[in-house]
């Protein structure tokens, strides 16, 4: 919980601002999807050989703590980028960016199949939905210093990046405490003393239940990111809203995520994580091609609120359903090669994304319109082809979408409800004469 806690605070004040950084240097459309790309396929490379290179060592967390350290380091670099390279800076910053997404992916299987090992199965949900709401609470928290920052220093933002990575640096140094401090279970091994290779891993995806889980979101993480990386160009280039309304906007997600996670937690105990699943899945695609629909802040605020509810779900419930479906002596196996190919997929996507976004027909004289359109009728495509074949694996409670979406009260009473809500609501606007 506290390795999470302060890992937040990294993630909390860089993971909105890396682009932003880029922009300050004047990146292009390209490069900010060479920024999105490029770490992700770095990511896919280490996370192949992390399982293999933690075993070599012989101790999971002997591994992840220097992983850690590196990550951390990575941080000061980025801060005096500005001040030290007169020229080609972007570039620079997505090699930095590059090596600190490798760093922090390396340790993410060995940690993932260790955390799966201490965290017992009938309260992994639970455990889970509670620790990402306190680590999306902080995160939101220090989003705000950040944009906070920025806003302050707006006439100079070289000063307020280095004090935005200065605590990141921070943050993942006190984190890295607390997970030395951690205890190590001792890792399963299979019957025969031997584990399974990546290769044979591999040749099950089509044909295994864990193996179509993870090409569906491969190809959902293309979708994507053929639009999500510009998001954020979008935000400060085309509609030019300044970094705390810039930081309001990405709040809105985060608040409902810490909202509404031990909530999906507790229900994905009850009723398994493939019902959770399937309904954020076919509520994700909907999320880029809402942005299409107005410029208003007001109504991109609105969006992100059901971004938010979507993602929280379906982040928490993929990661649960990779503990449970994956054998456990070749958990981190299958939970590299997960995080590898959904890399494959997120660096394709923003590949892509920024190299046909020239071409794409314009929407309301936007490039970036055009992209958020095609991602979302993408990952309408992917969810309605590739989810039909994946499979609850373990015993569970059956239980009707309505019922658990609304509880007990069935959608006509909510409509009812909602119906005299808005009529007591017009008696008040406009009382009788």
């Amino acid at each position: 919980m506290l390795d999470g806690m302060f890992a937040s605070v990294t993630g909390g004040l860089t993971g909105n601002y890396i682009t932003p950084y880029a922009l300050t240097m004047q990146a292009t459309t390209q490069q900010i999807g060479y920024l999105a790309s490029f770490p992700n396929f770095a990511n896919m490379l280490v996370m192949l050989i992390a399982p293999l290179l933690a075993e070599r060592v012989g101790s999971r967390k002997k591994f992840i703590l220097p992983g850690v350290f590196i990550h951390a380091l990575l941080y000061l670099p980025m801060l005096a980028l500005p001040f030290i390279i007169p020229t080609n800076q972007v570039w620079w910053l997505i090699a930095l960016v590059t090596l600190s997404t490798a760093a922090g992916g390396i340790i993410g299987p060995p940690w993932s199949a260790m955390m799966a090992d201490l965290v017992p199965t009938e309260i992994r949900g639970s455990y889970f939905g509670v620790r990402n709401r306190i680590n999306n609470f902080i995160s939101l928290v220090f989003s705000f210093v950040a944009g906070g920052l920025l806003q302050i220093f707006t006439g100079d933002t070289r000063l307020a990046f280095v004090i935005i990575f200065a605590g990141a640096f921070v943050g993942r140094i006190i984190s890295l405490y607390f997970l030395a401090a951690m205890a190590e279970p001792h890792p399963s091994l299979p019957k025969n003393g031997t584990r399974d290779s990546l290769a044979q891993i591999t040749r099950g995806l089509f044909s295994t239940n864990i193996g179509r889980f993870i090409v569906f979101v491969m190809f959902l993480s293309f979708a994507q990111n053929l639009g999500a990386p510009f998001f954020s160009p979008y935000i400060l280039k085309e509609l030019k809203i300044n970094y705390m309304s810039y930081q309001i906007i990405h709040a809105f997600t985060a608040v409902v995520q810490i909202l509404v996670m031990t909530w999906w937690g507790k229900h994905a105990d009850r009723v398994g994580n493939v019902k959770i699943l399937r309904i954020c899945a076919l509520m994700i695609p909907f999320v880029p091609m809402l942005w299409l629909v107005s410029s208003n802040v007001v109504w991109i605020c609105s969006v992100q609120v059901y971004s938010g509810f979507a993602w929280a779900g379906f982040n928490l419930c993929a990661g649960l359903f990779i503990y449970d479906a994956a054998p456990q002596e070749n958990r981190a196996r299958y939970i590299a090669l997960h995080g590898a190919l959904s890399a494959v997929g997120a660096m394709t996507g923003a590949f892509v994304g920024g190299n046909i976004g020239d071409y794409l027909p314009q929407i309301k004289g936007s490039d970036y319109l055009s992209l958020f359109l095609l991602s979302g009728i993408l990952r309408l495509g992917v969810v309605l082809l590739l989810f039909r074949k994946i499979e609850e694996v373990r015993e569970v409670e059956a239980v009707k979408t309505t019922e658990l979406l609304f509880g007990k009260l069935r959608p006509s009473e909510l409509a009812k409800s909602w119906r005299n809500f808005y009529a007591r609501v017009r008696r008040i606007r406009r009382p009788r004469e």
